[in-house]
């Protein structure tokens, strides 16, 4: 429970998320508490704990370490995943859902399915902003 990189990391994530209900609630004006524990949203979380990681990473081990080195890889790979894949994930899953509101609309029919989830991913804009976090936190408890 002394690992200060994890729970650097795992702070990073917290406040994203934490920012992303203040984001919520500066848009819309109400609170909304099931952004705490949702994916999507500004900023990104995942990019957050992972750039975090990375950074207390290169502050512990050295920015020349293998250590390093992988948490750099894995952030680049959950960072494209979240502006890529998982993206265009959540935009299909909003074609999905119209077709079948349409679809029901035309036939008079009430769908008991559940919706597909829409926000999934992430516009490169909050992945870099999750990023920064994540470094900024990375660097407030090591630099």
């Amino acid at each position: 429970m002394t690992n200060q990189v994890l729970w650097a990391s795992i702070f990073a994530c917290f406040v994203a998320q934490v920012l992303k209900v203040l984001v919520v609630l500066a848009k819309e004006k109400k609170m909304n508490f099931r952004y705490l524990v949702t994916s999507g949203g500004m900023p990104s979380s995942h990019s957050s704990l992972v750039v975090c990681l990375a950074a207390s990473t290169g502050f512990v081990d050295g920015w020349n370490s293998s250590p390093f080195a992988i948490a750099v890889v894995l952030a680049m790979v959950v960072m494209y995943d979240a502006a890529g894949v998982r993206q265009a994930a959540g935009k299909q899953a909003r074609v999905l859902n119209k077709i079948m509101d349409d679809w029901a609309r035309q036939q008079s029919l009430s769908i008991s399915e559940e919706r597909l989830k829409e926000l999934l991913g992430h516009t490169p804009r909050q992945v870099v902003m999750g990023a920064l976090l994540g470094a900024f936190v990375a660097g407030a408890f090591f630099a």
